[in-house]
C-alpha cells in the first residue's frame, strides 16, 4: 500500500486533503515556535512588524534573580474554610456560645453591627516544635506545621465568592485579567515543551463559581491561559488520536505537509499561517505521549499511594489530584491549582448551613492528601523548590448568618492562609486577627501582598513583571505595587 493509500484508509482523503481541512480545528491554535528548535521556521517565522525575528512566547527565560522556586502548586479551598475553626486558636470564645455581642462583620447577608457567638465545635492543639495551634479537623496536617508559614491576617476586598475569587486567581474583583499561573508562565516560560506550563484540576463536584475566568490569561494571549487536566481517564479532553489513526500516522502527516510546504513556494504569511498549524499538531502530537505518563499513577509504589490516601474512598479523589501534582512539577510543568470543593453550598467550604457536617466532609477528603504531599515533597528533595499555597477566597465569621443554627457568613476582613516550600521559613506564623477572628488587627495584609510573595518566591520582581495594555503597564500586584512578606521568606 503506497502512501496515497494509506492516507485514504485511515480517513476516507489523501493525507494533505486532510491536514488543509483539519486546519479549522484544534491544530488552529498554533504555536509556530515550537518547530523553531529543528531549524524549520528560521527563514519564516517573524513577529507582526514582518522583521523582527519571532520567538517561542513559553520559551524558558531567565527570571529577575535568583529564584527559591521552580513551580507553584496552589491549594485551592473553594468556599471559604473558617480560620478560626482550622489554624487560627480564639480561646476567648470558649463558653460564649449562642451569646449576642456588638461585631461588625460584611458578608453575603451584608453589614451588621451584632450577632450571635458560634463557638467552634472542634478542639485545639499545639503542634511541633513550633507550638502552632490546629484544629482536630487536621490530624494530619497537624504533623507537617514545622515546615509551614502561617499568614493569619490576609485580606480581600469582596466577600462575595465570585469576585474575591477573581481577586485571588488574579489580582482583580472584576474579570479580564490574567491569572496567577498566566503570569508565571509570561514572566519564565515553561520548562517542558510536551505539557501544558499552567494546569488546573477541579473538583469532581463542578467547577467553581465565574468558571474559566479563574484560570484564565485575560487580556494576554491564549498561550499563557491553563490546561484543564483530569486526574482519572483522557488527562486531557480532546487530545487523544481519532480513531484509526496510529502515531506512525500521525508522523507521516506531519512529515508530509514539510514537504508540502517546501514544495511550494508560498508568500511569508502563507508560510506562517501553515507552520502554525503543523506546530499546533506537533504539540498535540508530544502531549498524547507526554501526558498519560504523567497521570499514570501505576508508577508509583503501594507506600506512595498510601501516603496520599489514594487506597482511602474519603481521600481518594484529591489524594490522586495531589500525587499528579507532584508528577507535573517534577516533569516541569509550571503552575498547578487543585480545587477542592465544587459546585455550591456544601458541596464546597461554603459553611452557611451546617458548620461542622461541611468542614468535617471537606477536611477530612483534604488534609491526609496535602500532609502526604508535603511529606512526599520533602523526602524527594523537591520541597525546598516547589511552593506550596493553601487558602480559598476569604474566612468566616465568628457570629453565626442566621437566628437558629452553627453557619457562619463569608469574612474577607481577616483570614488564615499558609504557604510551605519554595524558600519559605517554616514554623512560623504572621499577623493576628482579634480575639474572634472577626479582622485583621496586626500586620494586615491584602492579596497582592500574597501574589507578591509567590512572584518573587519564583525569582520575579513583582513590580518589574508587566504587561502593557489599555495604556498601562499592567501588573499582577496593580500599578501601584505591592512588596512580599519579607518575614516568611527564609
Amino acid at each position: 500500500m503506497n502512501n496515497e493509500q494509506l492516507g485514504r484508509n485511515f480517513c476516507g482523503r489523501t493525507r494533505r486533503e486532510f491536514l488543509w481541512q483539519a486546519g479549522a480545528g484544534f491544530t488552529g491554535t498554533a504555536l509556530a515556535a515550537l518547530l523553531g528548535d529543528d531549524g524549520f521556521l528560521a527563514q519564516q517565522a517573524v513577529a507582526a512588524d514582518g522583521v523582527t525575528a519571532w520567538n517561542n512566547p513559553l520559551a524558558a527565560r531567565p527570571p529577575h534573580f535568583s529564584a527559591k522556586a521552580k513551580s507553584v502548586i496552589f491549594l485551592y479551598m473553594y468556599g471559604g474554610p473558617s480560620h478560626i475553626d482550622t489554624f487560627d486558636y480564639k480561646p476567648a470564645m470558649k463558653g460564649m456560645n449562642n451569646k449576642t455581642i456588638d461585631v461588625k462583620t460584611f458578608g453575603r447577608g451584608g453589614h451588621k453591627n451584632q450577632g450571635r457567638i458560634v463557638e467552634t465545635p472542634w478542639e485545639f492543639a499545639q503542634h511541633g516544635e513550633c507550638g502552632q495551634w490546629v484544629s482536630t479537623l487536621f490530624p494530619h496536617l497537624a504533623t507537617c506545621v514545622d515546615d509551614i508559614a502561617f499568614i493569619h491576617s490576609m485580606t480581600a476586598d469582596s466577600p462575595i465568592h465570585g469576585s474575591a475569587m477573581l481577586m485571588m486567581n488574579s489580582g482583580k474583583i472584576l474579570s479580564g485579567s490574567p491569572c496567577l499561573g498566566s503570569w508565571a508562565n509570561y514572566g519564565l516560560g515553561t520548562l517542558n515543551d510536551n505539557l501544558p506550563g499552567f494546569v488546573v484540576m477541579l473538583d469532581p463536584r463542578g467547577g467553581p463559581i465565574s468558571g474559566a475566568k479563574n484560570w484564565s490569561s485575560g487580556y494576554m494571549p491564549a498561550t499563557y491561559q491553563a490546561t484543564v487536566m483530569r486526574s482519572q481517564g483522557a488527562p486531557i479532553l480532546d487530545l487523544s488520536t481519532p480513531a484509526g489513526v496510529s502515531r506512525e500516522m500521525q508522523r507521516e502527516m506531519l512529515d508530509t505537509i514539510r514537504g508540502f510546504n517546501e514544495e511550494h513556494h508560498q508568500s511569508r504569511a502563507d508560510n506562517l499561517n501553515l507552520a502554525s498549524r503543523i506546530a499546533s499538531y506537533e504539540l498535540a502530537y508530544k502531549m498524547q505521549a507526554a501526558a498519560p505518563d504523567a497521570v499514570d499513577l501505576g508508577q508509583e509504589d503501594e507506600r506512595t499511594l498510601s501516603l496520599y490516601g489514594i487506597d482511602e474512598k474519603k481521600t481518594a479523589v484529591f489524594g490522586r489530584q495531589c500525587l499528579l501534582a507532584r508528577r507535573l512539577v517534577e516533569r516541569g510543568v509550571r503552575f498547578v491549582q487543585l480545587y477542592s470543593g465544587g459546585n455550591h453550598n456544601d458541596a464546597n467550604w461554603d459553611a452557611h448551613g451546617d458548620l461542622k457536617m461541611n468542614h468535617d466532609l471537606h477536611a477530612g477528603e483534604t488534609d491526609k492528601p496535602i500532609a502526604g504531599l508535603l511529606k512526599d515533597l520533602k523526602q524527594r528533595g523537591m520541597l525546598d523548590e516547589t511552593l506550596i499555597v493553601w487558602g480559598g477566597e476569604f474566612g468566616r465569621q465568628p457570629t453565626a448568618e442566621y437566628e437558629k443554627g452553627t453557619g457562619r457568613d463569608h469574612n474577607a476582613y481577616g483570614f488564615t492562609m499558609w504557604m510551605a516550600g519554595g524558600g519559605i521559613k517554616g514554623g512560623v506564623s504572621y499577623g493576628k486577627t482579634d480575639e474572634l477572628g472577626s479582622a485583621a488587627v496586626e500586620n494586615r495584609l491584602q492579596v497582592k501582598h500574597l501574589h507578591a510573595t509567590i512572584l518573587y518566591q519564583l525569582g520575579l520582581d513583582p513590580n518589574r513583571l508587566s504587561y502593557f495594555y489599555n495604556g498601562l503597564d499592567q501588573k499582577l500586584v496593580g500599578v501601584e505595587g505591592a512588596e512580599p512578606i519579607r518575614e516568611i521568606i527564609a
